[in-house]
């Protein structure tokens, strides 16, 4: 079985070993050592790259025989002796996120009672499942203030990462944070005085290397509590980015961070009154619109007079010009909202003394076209494509027998 260096030394960036099997793997080789640093991956945490040889190690994983197996982009010969350097920037960051998630889980357990069911590493954020008490998926923003403020004081005070195999009777009295998956060679990681778990991943020294850790989000996903964060140069690169919008925002807004909220709030609130200002002025522009067309709009064999018309602006719009139209005897209102080029929302109505089923009328219109639609014989609603106005129209026009009640 491959001798597993990182083990030992997290830190160790170079390494020689003995190429024990290469098997071609499509375009690559999987490459079998005798010893290696790389890190496999494995309890969410990603494998490392890096190279043998001239070899670049695109990836590495564990064999069911408990073996490492690396992939690479080009060949070593079974006997060869090989030359090991990983990528330690990335070595490094997964080292940060692995403990962030330790300090993250024992702070979610002793401060909520939170247990942590799965962590996964991607490119830039991390994530921890969690399975709370009662089933609770989210926390307060000031729980989540808690939780960081639990995790970065432990850092400041760069309290000591260790990793060890103790053997199997020191292992029972053990303050373990929740028991091992595994029941043989159990690796154990203790961070500080109040963190210890059964874990084989690598992490820094101590606490104080990670730097910062930030929460990005807290949100439910499966029945569970998703935890987003960053650690280390990540939390670093976040804050700058949040600093560098923060202050743009606010040079836009000619005030000061402090005051940024307070502005964006005001803003919102100005734009809801002009918004509402401007659907006012639609509104009314589009009933002057419509109650002009009375006069000349086509009419059914029936008699009555049909205003059929695509409105700039929404539903609660067509609603209201068609509530007003109908409000006249003798009027058929077919009135659509885009939404975008090709889709639209459509609101049908009549008035009382029409004798023509708008839901029937809305939903044979829409259905061949992919749209939806129905309501009351004399006020329906719908969407779909904007085609469905001009098919209503000519249903409205040539098999009017359809729509009768």
């Amino acid at each position: 079985m491959t001798e597993r260096l990182y083990y030992d030394d997290a830190y160790l960036t170079e390494f020689d070993a003995r190429v024990v099997e290469c098997v071609p793997d499509g375009e690559s080789y999987r490459l079998r050592l005798d010893r290696s640093a790389f890190y496999p991956t494995s309890g969410g945490q990603p494998h490392d790259t890096g190279t043998l040889n001239d070899a670049h190690v695109l990836d590495v994983l564990v064999g069911e025989d408990g073996d490492v197996w690396h992939i690479a982009d080009a060949p070593l010969a079974a006997g060869e002796a090989a030359h090991g350097k990983i990528d330690w920037p990335r070595r490094f960051d997964h080292m940060q996120q692995h403990a962030g998630d330790h300090m993250i889980a024992s702070a979610l357990w002793r401060l909520l009672g939170g247990v942590t069911i799965g962590l996964h590493v991607s490119h830039d954020v991390s994530t921890i499942d969690v399975a709370m008490p009662e089933g609770v998926t989210r926390i307060s923003p000031e729980d989540i203030r808690r939780v960081e403020a639990d995790v970065n004081e432990r850092i400041q005070r760069d309290v000591p990462i260790r990793c060890w195999f103790p053997d199997p009777e020191a292992l029972k009295t053990l303050p373990l944070r929740k028991p091992p998956t595994v029941s043989e060679h159990v690796r154990v990681v203790a961070i500080g005085t109040d963190e210890m778990v059964a874990c084989g991943g690598t992490h820094p020294a101590t606490a104080g290397q990670l730097g910062l850790v930030k929460v990005l989000g807290v949100a439910p996903a499966r029945g569970k509590m998703r935890v987003s964060f960053v650690a280390g140069m990540r939390a670093f690169r976040d804050y700058q980015s949040m600093y560098d919008r923060a202050h743009e925002a606010a040079a836009l807004l000619s005030t000061s961070t402090d005051n940024l909220a307070a502005h964006v709030a005001a803003l919102q609130e100005a734009l809801k009154e002009a918004n509402m200002a401007l659907n006012r002025l639609r509104r009314d522009a589009a009933l002057r619109e419509l109650e002009g067309m009375l006069e000349t709009a086509p009419r059914t064999p029936g008699g009555a007079t049909v205003i059929a018309r695509m409105l700039e602006g929404d539903a609660n719009l067509i609603k209201d010009a068609a509530s007003q139209l109908i409000r006249r005897p003798g009027v058929v209102a077919l009135l659509g909202a885009r939404v975008n080029e090709d889709h639209a929302v459509f609101v049908f109505a009549r008035s009382s003394d029409v004798d023509i089923h708008m839901g029937r009328l809305l939903s044979d219109a829409a259905k061949p076209l992919g749209g939806k639609g129905g309501g009351r014989p004399d006020f329906a609603q719908g969407g779909g494509p904007v085609e469905i106005l001009s098919e209503a129209e000519r249903r409205l026009n040539t098999d009017l027998s359809s729509c009768a009640r």
